[in-house]
């Protein structure tokens, strides 16, 4: 297994360490007030941007050093989604994100996936486009900053008053989405074709 493969599958292996440093267990008192703790919530972000950095990485080095591999295509796309999902639903059960979010987020991966598997079947790949990779990357950020804000809180207090930060993470989260949309509608354009075809 490459050295890109091997990152794609740590990704996944982070997914659930970050979600536990994240989220409550029930009957778990000791456990559930230490994840509500400043320490969590930082442990959490290190872990998720360890996670979103392998993504980034991973690409880089399989395209640099010609280590594509039909399994990196594969896994790669499926790491990237159980990533950002799995942060969303986590940040909808902790009243941060409204669960359209994720409704958006997940209706839009699996009609892209089903276009590509009809596309497989077609004899043709659908390659990345500029705007799935800047729906990825605002998703990132959006995350980020959501998982910053509790952290800020837990430093200053006082801050906690002042709304701007949540605004600033409300608007993050809504260009994600926009985003999200248009990207879709990107891939359903550019082929309509394969959907002719079908």
């Amino acid at each position: 297994m490459n050295l890109p493969n091997r990152l794609t599958i740590l990704r996944m292996i982070l997914v659930p360490f970050v979600i536990l440093f994240m989220l409550p267990i029930s009957g778990w008192t000791f456990w559930n007030e230490f994840v509500a703790s400043q320490t969590a919530h930082i442990i959490a972000l290190v872990l998720f941007c360890i996670a979103a950095l392998t993504d980034f990485l991973d690409g880089r080095i399989s395209r640099k050093y010609n280590l594509v591999t039909n399994m990196g295509k594969f896994l790669d796309p499926i790491a990237d989604k159980l990533l950002v999902i799995s942060t969303f639903v986590a940040l909808v059960q902790l009243n941060r994100i409204h669960s359209f979010v994720v409704v958006i987020v997940l209706a839009r991966e699996l009609i892209v996936t089903g276009l590509r598997l009809l596309a497989v079947e077609q004899g043709k790949v659908i390659a990345a486009s500029v705007w799935g990779k800047a729906k990825t990357t605002t998703q990132i950020i959006a995350i980020i900053w959501l998982m910053l804000e509790p952290i800020i809180y837990s430093a200053n207090p006082l801050i906690a008053a002042n709304h701007t930060l949540k605004i600033v993470g409300d608007i993050l989260v809504l260009l994600s989405v926009i985003l999200t949309l248009i990207s879709g509608l990107d891939y359903l354009l550019k082929n309509k074709n394969i959907l002719k075809q079908a």
